[in-house]
């Protein structure tokens, strides 16, 4: 657990997408291991958990297991892939948020704070539609925002700067390992969500969303 001490009020929040708002992290396992199995790669879930909040080439880099390809090769696999993952998302509708996603939005939006995604995804907006919660949202970093993507605390900084916030006043709620490291580098109190083995450096952690208030947030929060 980091020993991180606000010194000032929280006045943002920032959200991963995948495993925090909606669970279309299964999505992208079905679309690695549909191309892994054409390609001949072994892929398993365990191997797709190394994959959770990191960009697209560190995903596939990854699933090549240190086997170098040309660039215009790496190209086409993340592009096949890519294909297949919006194939799974055209069924994403607002029943797929996850539990108590919504209900933490609406409280954070009506309590004046501000809401920032902060996705590596690069069809988060797409997704963020389907699922009826755009509006809720004061801005949108994403995997066409920065260069350096998780665990690289860039996406979260540029996601700040949009708020308008300093990193000390936005809590930083994922559920990727990468994520939490980010967060911590670039100096923003985190909620973790997930198995503490997971997301247990961070400030806080909760198993998930469900029945999670602000009060509960800020309370946990405090030194």
């Amino acid at each position: 657990m980091a020993n991180f001490e606000l010194q000032m009020d929280v006045a943002g929040f920032i959200f991963d997408l995948d495993g925090v708002l909606t669970d279309t992290a299964e999505y992208h396992y079905l679309a690695w291991k549909r191309l892994a199995d054409e390609d001949g790669l072994p892929f398993s879930r365990a191997d797709n958990e190394a994959l959770r909040g990191i960009s697209r080439r560190e995903s596939l880099l990854i699933l090549l297991k240190g086997c170098v390809l040309p660039e215009e090769r790496q190209q086409e696999m993340m592009e096949r892939k890519n294909a297949y993952y919006l194939e799974f998302i055209r069924s994403v509708t607002p029943a797929d948020l996850l539990p108590g996603a919504r209900a933490l939005l609406e409280e954070i939006g009506a309590s004046g704070r501000k809401i920032a995604l902060g996705s590596a995804s690069k069809n988060a907006l797409e997704v963020l539609d389907r699922l009826g919660i755009r509006h809720l949202l004061d801005s949108v970093s994403d995997g066409f925002s920065v260069d350096k993507q998780k665990p690289a605390p860039d996406l979260f900084l540029h996601a700040a700067g949009q708020l308008g916030l300093l990193p000390v006043q936005c809590v930083v709620v994922e559920d990727s390992a990468a994520g939490i490291e980010a967060a911590l580098t670039g100096g923003f109190p985190t909620l973790g969500l997930g198995p503490v083995e997971r997301v247990g450096q961070a400030d806080l952690v909760f198993p998930s969303l469900a029945h999670v208030t602000l009060t509960d947030i800020l309370e946990g929060l405090k030194p």
